[in-house]
Parts: C-alpha cells; sequence; structure tokens
C-alpha cells in the first residue's frame, strides 16, 4: 500500500500540471482573438496597412479557426490528443512570432491566417485532454476552472491589448501583443510534452478527407460573407454564398452517413447527435455564441466610439464582469449542478437576461454621462449568470460522449460556438448599426451610439429567452453531475493511454 501510494501522487500531480498547460493554452487562444482590436490604429500607421487589409487580419484568423476545428479535433483521436496539442502550440508560437516581426501588411495577414490554423490544431485538443484525463466524479472541478478561463479570457484579450500598446515596450509598439504569446508557448511546448499523458482513439481511424474538404468549404461558405459582410456592404453574392452553404453541409451529412458504413471513420460521428445531452448542449452553445458575439462587440464599440473612452479605460471596466464569471463559474459545476442539475444553467440565462435589462435602465438614465463605476452592478450580475452557464454546459455537452470520440466532440462544440459568434457578428449590423443613422453628425454621435447599444441589448434579452427555453432539452441531471454527488461510485472512463 505504502508504495502505491507515492505513484498514486505522483500520477495526480502529473494530470493536475497537464490541466494548467491546456488551460494556459485555452487562455491564450481566447486572448488572442480580441486582442488585435485594440491595437488596429497602431498597426495601421505601423505598417500603412489598407482597410481591406485590416479587415482580413481580425477577420483572418477566426475564419482559419472555425474552419479548421472539426478536422483539428479528429486528427488528435487519430493521432493522438498530446501529440496535435504540441504540434498546435508549436506552430501557434511560430506564428505568433511572424506576426511580431511582419514587416508588412501582407506577411501579418498570411501570419494571422496560419495562428488560426494552428490554434484550430491546438484548442479541440484541451477539452478532449481533459474528457480522457479526469474521471467523471471530478470533471465538474475542472470545468469550473475551465468556465473561470473563459470569463477570463473573454474580457482580458482589450486590456492586455490596451496596456501592452500604451506601454510600447522597447519601441514596438503594437507588436508585443504577438510576442508575449513566446514565452507562455515556449513553456507549455516543455511542459506539455512532460505532464501530458498520450490518449487516441481506442480503435485506428484515418483521416476523411473527403470530409473534411466539404466541412472546410460549408464552413467557409457560411461564415466568410458573415464576418466580412457589413464591411463589403453585404453584396448579393454573400446571401449566395450562404445559401449555397446548406447543399454542401447537406451533402458532408450524406457523405458522413456512408462513409460510416464503409468503413466507420467519418470526420464527424453523426452517432453523436443521437446523444440527447451531446445534441441539445450543442444547440445550446450555438444559440449562446450568437448572444456572446452581439454583446461582446456592441459593448466595446458603445464605450470606445460612443463614450470616447480610451482602450485602457474600457477594458478595465470589463474587470467585475471578468471576476464575477470566474466566482460563479466555480461554484456552479462543484456546488450547484450536483444538486440542481440544469435548473442552475437555466437560472443562469435568466440572471444573464436581468444584468442586461439593469443595463438598459443604467444606459437611458445616465446617457453618455455614465461612469464606469456605474456599470459594475449589471456587469457583475451578468458575469454570474454567464458563470453559471459556460462551465456546466461544456460539461453537459461531453458528460455522455465516448472517450474514442471526446476529440471530434470536442471539434464540434468549438466550431459550433465559433458560428454562433460570427451570427452574432453578423446581426450586429442589423441590431446596432440599423438602430442609427449612417453618418451621425459628430455632435450626435455619443447619443447615437448609446441608443444602438440599449436596441443592440433587448435583441440579446430575447435570445437570453431563446437559451432558457432550449434549455429544457438538457438532461435534467448530467451523469457527471450524478457521478459528483456519489463519488464512491463514480464511473472512471477508461480512454486509449499511451504512455
Amino acid at each position: 500500500m505504502t508504495s502505491q501510494a507515492p505513484a498514486q501522487s505522483s500520477a495526480d500531480r502529473r494530470r493536475w500540471l497537464a490541466l494548467a498547460v491546456v488551460m494556459t493554452a485555452a487562455f491564450m487562444d481566447l486572448v488572442d482573438v480580441t486582442i488585435v482590436n485594440i491595437a488596429i490604429p497602431s498597426i495601421e500607421r505601423d505598417l500603412s496597412a489598407t482597410f481591406s487589409s485590416i479587415q482580413w487580419i481580425t477577420a483572418g484568423y477566426a475564419l482559419a479557426f472555425a474552419a479548421g476545428l472539426i478536422t483539428g479535433g479528429r486528427l488528435g483521436d487519430i493521432y493522438g490528443r498530446k501529440q496535435m496539442f504540441l504540434i498546435g502550440i508549436a506552430g501557434f508560437t511560430l506564428a505568433s512570432a511572424l506576426c511580431g516581426f511582419a514587416a508588412n501588411p501582407e506577411m501579418l495577414v498570411a501570419s494571422r491566417l496560419l495562428q488560426g490554423a494552428m490554434a484550430a490544431m491546438m484548442v479541440p485538443q484541451v477539452l478532449a485532454i481533459i474528457h480522457v484525463t479526469f474521471p467523471a466524479h471530478e470533471r465538474g472541478k475542472v470545468f469550473g476552472m475551465f468556465g473561470a478561463v473563459v470569463g477570463l479570457g473573454a474580457v482580458s484579450g482589450p486590456m492586455l491589448g490596451a496596456l501592452l500598446t500604451q506601454w510600447n515596450l522597447f519601441g514596438l509598439e503594437w507588436r508585443p501583443i504577438f510576442l508575449i504569446n513566446l514565452p507562455v508557448g515556449i513553456a507549455g511546448l516543455i511542459l506539455g510534452h512532460r505532464f501530458i499523458t498520450e490518449s487516441k482513439a481506442p480503435k485506428a481511424l484515418r483521416l476523411d478527407l473527403v470530409g473534411v474538404a466539404l466541412a472546410t468549404l460549408g464552413l467557409l461558405m457560411l461564415l466568410y460573407p458573415l464576418i466580412r459582410g457589413r464591411e463589403l456592404d453585404w453584396p448579393l453574392w454573400g446571401y449566395l454564398c450562404m445559401a449555397g452553404s446548406l447543399p454542401v453541409f447537406g451533402g458532408f451529412v450524406a457523405y458522413e452517413k456512408y462513409k460510416a458504413r464503409k468503413d466507420g471513420s467519418p470526420l464527424v460521428e453523426l452517432s453523436l447527435f443521437k446523444v440527447k445531452s451531446f445534441a441539445a448542449g450543442v444547440a445550446v452553445q450555438l444559440t449562446f455564441g450568437v448572444a456572446c458575439g452581439i454583446f461582446f462587440l456592441v459593448w466595446t464599440l458603445y464605450m470606445q466610439i460612443g463614450l470616447g473612452w480610451s482602450p485602457l479605460r474600457a477594458g478595465t471596466t470589463g474587470i467585475p464582469f471578468s471576476l464575477a464569471v470566474s466566482v460563479a463559474a466555480g461554484l456552479s459545476v462543484q456546488k450547484l449542478v450536483p444538486r440542481f442539475g440544469r435548473k442552475v444553467l437555466q437560472a443562469g440565462a435568466l440572471t444573464m437576461a436581468a444584468g442586461l435589462l439593469l443595463y438598459i435602465w443604467e444606459a437611458g438614465r445616465y446617457g453618455t454621462g455614465i461612469h464606469p463605476w456605474q456599470m459594475a452592478l449589471p456587469l457583475v450580475v451578468m458575469g454570474i449568470g454567464m458563470g453559471l452557464i459556460v462551465a456546466p454546459l461544456t460539461d453537459a455537452v461531453l458528460s455522455e460522449v465516448p472517450g474514442e470520440h471526446s476529440g471530434s466532440a470536442s471539434g464540434l462544440i468549438n466550431t459550433t460556438q465559433q458560428m454562433g459568434n460570427a451570427l452574432g457578428l453578423g446581426l450586429v449590423s442589423v441590431v446596432f448599426f440599423g438602430a442609427m443613422d449612417d453618418r451621425p453628425a459628430p455632435s450626435a454621435v455619443g447619443t447615437a451610439f448609446a441608443d444602438a447599444f440599449q436596441n443592440s441589448l433587448w435583441w440579446v434579452v430575447a435570445v437570453l429567452a431563446v437559451i432558457f427555453l432550449v434549455m429544457f432539452a438538457l438532461p435534467a441531471r448530467p451523469k457527471a453531475a450524478e457521478a459528483a454527488a456519489s463519488p464512491a461510485v463514480a464511473p472512471v472512463e477508461e480512454p486509449a493511454l499511451v504512455s
């Protein structure tokens, strides 16, 4: 007994260190999605970048990331999640260095595309590694931490970007927003190689190249017009492209069914959608992504353009929100979900809606004279609501997924979230810019943006009402929650592990 105890303690320490590594990688990706927006004026001046180049610098990452997530997840199932994670983080670090040392706009755009593609290789492995490394009764605690990371990452990007750009370290202006990834990525590569245990699907799978081509084409046809539609004034070809994505996705589903019958190696295991918790959770994830896509963009526009705040002031305003998400995420999966099940997620949707209604009232009452401290209360209420959703939702979606398909499932979850965010960003042109004149007078810009902000928040409230109803399709009490309530009899999943 005594000889086994040190071995168990060592294994336990290894997996928690592995968790820290993958969590850091997830945080790095979340920050990188938003950190660039703050530095756009500096990039534009330094590289003499055109408007088109600037759009590609911001949209290229999101497009490459979303298009590659499903494939990245499946590659982890086939070749090993640790191996794909290490390749992804190494490529992401290299791409970050290329971004930081970019000599012209074309090099920066190409480097951002590479960065997004490498993130698509890295990020799906995070949830997959968690899923196969930790038994069901411990995942609540782990996903609580993951939810806290999501909350921190959501608002840390703009604040970190503002600080790094304002400090102008070593006279590098905007470049440190990318170069900061280098020490983090190198440390993640070394520690990940040492502490992450390899895992892959127990049966031999092959990469479905036709499925990769169809999925990537369909996602690009849907997401590219959504991401760039407003800047291009919604051209006809964009609508045709989005409509054309539907038959492409239909062909993808038909081929995946054929591929499953033929050799059992489809890109997407469609049987996952027969798992009620997974299918319902993906629907909630998509809708929640729409709400977040709308809110975070209009919130930034409202503070920086409507109120005329500096990036640093706008970034620090989000601190109460981030802290509230982190605290609520930890409590939700560890304490609340085991006792109340899906009611916790539904309470989160209602709480987040209540915070938005409070924000609408404050924005209307104080107008353009509103102060950051007056925003703290609605942001805290919203953050609590978001924390009650993000961590338990991930847990619920993956709770009944077989271990051999965890990479594919993780890729689908992340892809769904990105699609929701893209849909939300596309809707901003309707719910925000559609609520104001095309060119308001300079003296009326603040009021116009404040009114459009309130109008947008009403739409987010409506989306949260839909989310509340869709959540009734989730299991009343996820299996992982039951395991957490009775850890003594919790089943421990046995993935295919390679030492």
